[in-house]
């Protein structure tokens, strides 16, 4: 019988559980999940009841085939209204804006395509060029302004807004900059709103404008997620964030953030698989 040296044993033990390790950090992320929301207001008209949106954030160009092929599947299948993006479609750290154009490509069939901007697409200096990309892909851009939805002579509000950077004025709140930019995007109130914003820590600021819908991403789902605790850190929050994940709901406003598909300035997701959010409005 032959036995193995000590030193053999650990040397195969961290052969071992590095594999393992590397298995894990693959399938975290690269493995898409679903989070479904059912959201009721009797503000929603008969007309839009199970009404089906589809949220993609913080997409940072990603490059993973096996999660773009998940993405696209689930797109098709979900079979949406409308699909609504959430900034950072875009990584100023790769600029691979074909990536993006190309995945945009394969699901511009699938529904229409609201999109704003995030804290990273205003940090590059392309900004027009990338702008122009989408809309040659028939992307509907929100800058500050509200669409309205039609379904059978009744209506929604969809409204879109810049993310606070765009703005360029960095001695202003951000709070501040997004009760202009609502101002500015002149919606109805009396109709039920759906608000495509990137940053979910001015939940506060929401709800002051008695916003219905809230769809935002920013945080990655606070990166590395720990059971009953929730996200490590997310940027303007710091650690253990409270708006990582989740709906949130205060007074008439709800809020969903999603975690995200890709990554950026941390390379890797732990116990936070990439999210598609699938969004369900019901009349109350």
């Amino acid at each position: 019988m032959v036995f193995m040296k000590k030193e053999e044993i650990i040397i195969c033990s961290s052969i071992i559980m590095s594999c393992l390790l590397l298995i894990y950090f693959y399938y975290e992320n690269t493995t898409l999940q679903i989070t479904n929301y059912s959201i009721s207001s009797s503000k929603i008209p008969n007309e839009f009841n199970d009404y089906k949106i589809i949220q993609i954030s913080d997409y940072h160009n990603e490059r993973s085939n096996r999660l773009n092929k998940f993405l696209i599947e689930k797109l098709k299948n979900e079979k949406p209204d409308i699909i609504v993006i959430t900034g950072d479609f875009i990584d100023p750290n790769r600029m691979h804006m074909e990536q993006s154009i190309n995945f945009v490509k394969e699901i511009k069939g699938i529904a229409p395509i609201y999109y704003v901007s995030g804290n990273h697409e205003a940090k590059i200096s392309n900004y027009e060029e990338w702008k122009n990309l989408l809309e040659e892909q028939e992307v509907i851009i929100l800058e500050n302004e509200t669409k309205i939805i039609e379904k059978e002579n009744s209506k929604i509000n969809i409204i879109g807004i810049n993310d606070p950077k765009m703005a360029h004025e960095k001695s202003v709140k951000n709070s501040t900059i997004i009760n202009k930019e609502l101002e500015i995007s002149n919606y109805n109130k009396d109709l039920f709103s759906i608000l495509l914003s990137h940053r979910p820590e001015l939940f506060r600021t929401y709800v002051e404008n008695n916003i219905d819908l809230v769809l935002t991403g920013h945080a990655h789902g606070g990166q590395i997620r720990i059971p009953s605790i929730g996200g490590i850190v997310a940027p303007n929050q710091g650690l253990f964030p409270k708006y990582t994940s989740g709906l949130f709901t205060e007074n008439n406003t709800n809020m969903i953030i999603s975690r995200g598909i890709g990554n950026s300035i941390i390379p890797f997701r732990i116990n936070n698989r990439p999210e598609l959010v699938v969004i369900t409005l019901k009349t109350n």
